[in-house]
């Protein structure tokens, strides 16, 4: 053989050496014609694979202790822990729910995800890694140590609590002997009037949301009077430097509440609407929907708060939010339900209504005793 053979025969049992030491690359077909997949496709997708593609990929089981949406942000403990782990690989995390363990087990088993953030056992952290994944095993290993589950429940208890508010708390009514309530009386009763509303029932809701502070900001970036979300701004019109100016503020609440009453419209009842409405500002109308249909499952009147409320409550339990016929999970009802309720209260308050309550749980039976108030309400902050 010639010196160039010989040459030309090195070369290409190196380019075949190369081949085999490189990942399995998918053509994928596009409109524009076909292109080749960066992403490897065969078995080892390991830690440095997660770092390089920028994406951690976990899945776990909606539930107070492990992941759900609040206010538009995600919390649960798990997931807290999960999105500590992905800061410090440095990557991002995208969270997928599952109905049931099975279900992640077999996606896990698939290369669909890279780990599951759900205690599948009692014995330390009890999360589950691909079996492919022997770096990521042992990163999470050298990272966790028990002490970080106690943090991130002590931190999510801090957000869920009204320290993680930042506002100045106001009297709950500026002369009561004159029927004034608020520095802002004018813009309620401008504003309330496209909605139908009375202007007192939304100076009830600013009251529960801000406390009458034109600057209170809360961890999830609430701003404003009605704590209104960026993102929300942004739909809405409401530009974010003018997102702490107060009768901005409210016109752009309005607004919202406006979309919510239409999203609502099922509910004819106008007073009956009106608390659909302000659970769905406080807890999202995805999951008042989801109580709504359990409800109905439940024979109950899907269109009326009373009968939904149960329900609401309900959510927080494992037997109710992995119900088929609920689609987003955990929610914390108990404060949906107090939020309403206490709008109502001061609201009855401000018109010097008396109060009356009963509420049943999703099986009937009275989870609160029926309480009766003065006719003349004593407001309190």
């Amino acid at each position: 053989m010639s010196r160039i053979g010989i040459y030309i025969h090195l070369f290409a049992l190196l380019l075949l050496v190369t081949a085999c030491g490189q990942k399995r690359q998918e053509p994928v077909v596009t409109p524009w014609g076909e292109i080749t997949d960066t992403i490897p496709t065969d078995d080892e997708f390991d830690l440095d694979d997660i770092q390089r593609n920028g994406e951690l990929i976990a899945l776990t089981l909606t539930g107070p202790e492990t992941y759900y949406d609040y206010r538009g942000r995600h919390l649960g403990a798990h997931y807290l822990l999960c999105q500590r782990f992905a800061d410090k690989l440095g990557v991002s995390l995208r969270m997928e729910v599952c109905r049931d363990t099975a279900e992640m087990l077999q996606r896990l088993a698939d290369g669909e995800a890279d780990i599951i953030c759900f205690p599948l056992s009692k014995k330390q952290l009890g999360w589950k890694i691909g079996a492919d994944k022997e770096d990521l095993e042992k990163e999470l290993q050298q990272w966790y140590r028990p002490t970080l589950m106690a943090d991130v429940k002590k931190q999510e208890d801090y957000l869920l609590s009204s320290r993680s508010v930042k506002r100045r708390v106001f009297a709950p009514m500026l002369n009561r002997a004159g029927g004034v309530i608020s520095h802002y009386d004018a813009h309620f009763q401008r504003y309330a009037s496209q909605i139908r509303w009375d202007w007192r029932l939304l100076a009830a809701q600013c009251y529960q949301e801000s406390t009458f502070d034109p600057q209170a900001r809360s961890w999830a970036g609430a701003c404003g009077l009605m704590q209104i979300m960026p993102g929300t701004a942004d739909h809405l019109g409401l530009a974010r430097a003018d997102i702490y100016n107060p009768e901005k503020n409210i016109a752009a609440a309005v607004k919202y509440i406006a979309e919510l009453e239409q999203s609502f419209s099922d509910v004819r009842d106008h007073n009956e609407r009106t608390k659909f409405v302000l659970a769905a500002y406080n807890g999202g109308g995805y999951h008042i929907r989801d109580a709504m249909a359990l409800a109905s499952k439940h024979g109950r009147d899907a269109h009326r708060w009373r009968d939904v409320e149960p329900f609401v409550l309900g959510l927080q339990r494992a037997e109710y939010y992995n119900d088929p016929v609920v689609r987003n999970g955990y929610m914390r009802g108990s404060e949906t339900v107090e939020y309403v309720r206490r709008i109502h209260d001061r609201w009855n308050g401000y018109r010097g209504v008396k109060t009356v309550h009963s509420v049943a749980g999703p099986t009937g039976i009275p989870q609160k005793a029926k309480r009766e108030r003065k006719a003349k309400y004593q407001l309190t902050e």
